[in-house]
């Protein structure tokens, strides 16, 4: 089910110019993120990120492509893909992010009205194969 949902994002026959654009840069790198959530905090996360760590993210210089929720085993996860020109921007954009005061005023708040939001953290850099079609 994941991967069907990264394929359709990742690869949209109906539009080949935003292909092109979009996710097929030269030297482009995308990043997957994958969150477990909690169901009894799933508002409160959404909440949080939706009107907060989106926001941060884009200020910051994010180029976010999509987000999903997805359920593996007994768990719920909150899924998104970013977009890179490298990874050491990546890397540079990520530690501004994680520096950001407001950012961090917001988690010590909301871990102090809801508790833990987010459990175990997946991170990983995709690199694009020499013989992907995109």
């Amino acid at each position: 089910m994941l991967a069907q949902m990264l394929l359709a994002a990742l690869i949209k026959a109906d539009a080949p110019e935003a292909r092109e654009s979009r996710l097929c840069p030269l030297g482009g790198v995308q990043q997957l993120r994958i969150y477990e959530i909690f169901e009894g905090n799933k508002a409160a996360f959404h909440a949080r990120f939706r009107d907060h760590a989106h926001r941060i993210m884009k200020r910051h210089g994010f180029d976010i492509v999509a987000f999903w929720e997805s359920g593996y085993a007994d768990r719920t996860e909150f899924v998104y893909l970013l977009q890179w020109p490298n990874e050491a921007e990546m890397k540079q954009r990520w530690e501004a992010f994680m520096a950001d005061e407001e950012w961090a005023r917001i988690k010590r708040e909301t871990g102090a009205v809801h508790g833990q939001l987010v459990g175990e953290i997946e991170d990983r850099t995709l690199k694009r194969t020499n013989y992907s079609p995109c």
